[in-house]
């Protein structure tokens, strides 16, 4: 277990007092906060790194370029871009980029960038902000984890199994079913277009398709899935749609730096429009909320090393990566029997329809 000692080491805006530069300046003056500038840059790095990278993948060149090109997308996509860019598509999708005169530049991440990272237009957006929040994780959230024993790897194949082949048409029934016809056109618009893209680009140049939309589609969807799964795996039955008790908070980890504070799950569920540097100083702000609803936060882990160990039944190492917030536990083993509690499956048939408070 640790114990919080008020120190927190994830970014925080700090604002400068130094005059910007007029290239800094000009940035800031199309975004609607200066806050996201780092948005900006990271846009520019992967327009000038991925996008000509994956349009060399399309040239006839030679063998050995080609492969070079290959190798250097497929690393910069998984291992250097991968979270920083799906966080921010997040957070961009929460809170508009660019102010309203460069409006048309808020489709550029969705439609241009995104695909690269295997992201089908639209069809985030629309499961994120149209579905997961408002369901919060009960029932009618297609991506609900109750269901599952959360610390099965069997579980986590089925949830997988069902997002990967069938994540769509439940998207596209739930938002039927609500009414939702605009999200609905835009998520089965994105998810189209895209694969009717991959199969026409197939014809055309099937390994650089595989290379730049296929493989980045299958691996961002279980990256995508495998996050959700972390971030909802414990859970507590008598109280499931309570967001201090069905996520998990991630403090003073580098994941934080390079993915905008995304460990801060609670509080995201909580205001999820809120700024992401602003987290950190709301939880230190509202901590006696988070102790008095025993909430689950974990200190110098990220929610890859949650899944993992949870697959792994690792319970000793999350009990050592426990904040023991509020002294709650006297030992390792109570809080490995709470987390072991939060993990079962749950009937969804014992959940009341109304059961919709947030704490």
């Amino acid at each position: 277990m640790k114990v919080f000692n008020d120190v927190l080491t994830d970014p925080v805006y700090t604002k400068s007092d130094k005059s910007d530069p007029a290239f800094q300046k000009f940035l800031k003056s199309m975004i609607r906060d200066e806050r996201d500038l780092p948005f900006l840059y990271l846009t520019i790095e992967l327009t000038l790194t991925l996008l000509p990278l994956a349009i060399l993948l399309f040239l006839p060149v030679p063998a050995w370029i080609w492969w070079t090109a290959a190798a250097a997308f497929t690393f910069l996509n998984n291992f250097r871009y991968k979270g920083s860019f799906g966080l921010m598509l997040h957070c961009t999708s929460h809170r508009v980029l660019f102010e309203k005169k460069y409006q048309l530049l808020n489709h550029y991440l969705p439609w241009v960038i995104g695909p690269l990272f295997g992201q089908t237009p639209e069809t985030y957006y629309s499961h994120h902000i149209g579905m997961h929040h408002p369901e919060n994780n009960m029932p009618d959230d297609d991506s609900c984890t109750m269901p599952f024993q959360r610390d099965s790897f069997r579980g986590f194949s089925r949830y997988l199994g069902s997002f990967f082949f069938t994540g769509i048409v439940h998207l596209a029934m739930y938002f039927i079913k609500k009414n939702r016809k605009k999200l609905l056109i835009r998520s089965v618009r994105g998810e189209i277009l895209y694969i009717l893209m991959c199969i026409g680009l197939s014809f055309v140049n099937f390994p650089a398709t595989l290379v730049v939309f296929i493989l980045p589609f299958v691996i961002s969807r279980i990256v995508m899935m495998l996050g959700n799964w972390a971030q909802h795996a414990f859970i507590c039955a008598e109280n499931p749609d309570n967001s201090y008790k069905n996520s998990i908070t991630c403090i003073n980890t580098k994941y934080n730096h390079l993915c905008w504070n995304d460990g801060y799950h609670i509080s995201h569920h909580l205001k999820p429009s809120m700024h992401w540097t602003e987290h950190p100083l709301y939880f230190r702000k509202t901590l006696h909320e988070y102790i008095e609803n025993e909430a689950i936060v974990f200190d110098g882990i990220h929610f890859l090393h949650v899944w993992l160990w949870l697959m792994t039944k690792r319970y000793d190492l999350l009990a050592k990566h426990y904040v023991n917030i509020g002294n709650r536990f006297s030992s390792d083993e109570e809080v490995i029997a709470f987390l072991k509690q939060r993990t079962k499956k749950i009937d969804l048939a014992t959940i009341p329809a109304a059961n919709v408070t947030v704490a």
